[in-house]
């Protein structure tokens, strides 16, 4: 598929759309495709992770030039997006694209040429909510002394400072182009190099931090994340963090990440400060936190965080 704005250049996209329980979102994210990919050649790839509603007729019916993948069954969104690029037609980026967002005009173009950066892998825009607020997207690496400032501080003073903080809250930061150790991963480009040298995405995290470690192995064999702010997209959000158990497949997610790539008593010490963050905020009253710190106390859930298919 060819958006119907002038071509501007011959890069090739493969747009891969995860649906599960979509349909109310799909009509606004298939309307802002052909201005966010003007000048850009894309296919657009819908991977139906067995959803109960009606995703796939309505993707079919907005876009009949679609290409569709039923996988089956719900095997998370790393799974989804795994089944998407592998059904798509031959291309020189992947758009891992959630279905709650709308590209801004001229998004893509931006991205494809943020990939031209010496050592690039990943593009990813600068992102606003419904409102037009800036989105915190980038990401530090998590570190033990990271987790500890989130939990003492939060997310978002811990942010100001780059020991301290995994966010990236600097509002300025989100003006200029610079890389990034990772980035939420509603919108991301990523080059057939990158996708390539490092592999398909880790299925065995069900939903939450499957972006995290994909960013973080392309980092690891060389392809960097950047931040592209010429490009721009809105992202809806969802109230996950409201579910307890969503809210605990995140924090699980977290900590077994963690473990993957760091020792025993590294690990040992972001587990608790993950459990004093918690717990702290179980006593405050949130139910999801003390969800999490039940989770977390059970040492065996967080090494299985296992897939919860109404999750997706």
């Amino acid at each position: 598929m060819t958006s119907e704005e002038p071509r501007q250049r011959r890069d090739r996209v493969a747009v891969v759309v995860v649906l599960y329980n979509s349909a109310p979102l799909l009509p606004d994210l298939v309307e802002s495709l052909p201005a966010g990919l003007t000048g850009v050649d894309f296919e657009l790839v819908g991977v139906d992770n067995a959803s109960p509603d009606s995703s796939v007729e309505t993707l079919l019916e907005l876009a009949p030039w679609a290409t569709v993948v039923r996988t089956g069954r719900n095997g998370g969104y790393a799974a989804g997006i795994n089944a998407g690029v592998a059904a798509a037609r031959p291309h020189d980026a992947v758009l891992v694209l959630n279905s709650d967002v709308r590209l801004r005009p001229g998004c893509v173009a931006a991205l494809l040429e943020g990939l031209q950066r010496t050592g690039a892998g990943i593009a990813v825009p600068r992102l606003l909510d419904a409102d037009g607020a800036l989105i915190d997207s980038l990401r530090r690496e998590p570190t033990v002394l990271r987790a500890i400032g989130d939990a003492v501080l939060g997310a978002q003073r811990a942010g100001r400072f780059a020991t301290l903080g995994e966010n990236v809250t600097d509002l300025d930061a989100y003006g200029r182009a610079q890389r990034s150790d990772w980035a939420e991963g509603s919108t991301q480009l990523i080059s057939r190099e990158c996708w390539e040298t490092c592999g398909p995405w880790d299925e065995s995290f069900f939903l939450y931090c499957e972006e995290t470690e994909f960013d973080l192995r392309a980092r690891d064999l060389g392809f960097s994340t950047w931040l592209v702010p010429e490009a721009q997209a809105v992202h809806l959000e969802g109230g996950s963090g409201l579910s307890d158990r969503l809210w605990v497949l995140q924090v699980t997610n977290r900590v077994r990440l963690f473990r993957r790539r760091h020792g025993r008593v590294a690990v040992d010490l972001y587990w608790a400060a993950t459990l004093l963050r918690e717990a702290t905020r179980a006593m405050l009253g949130r139910s999801n936190s003390r969800a999490a710190t039940r989770a977390l106390l059970r040492r065996g859930d967080v090494a299985r965080s296992a897939p919860t298919p109404a999750a997706v």
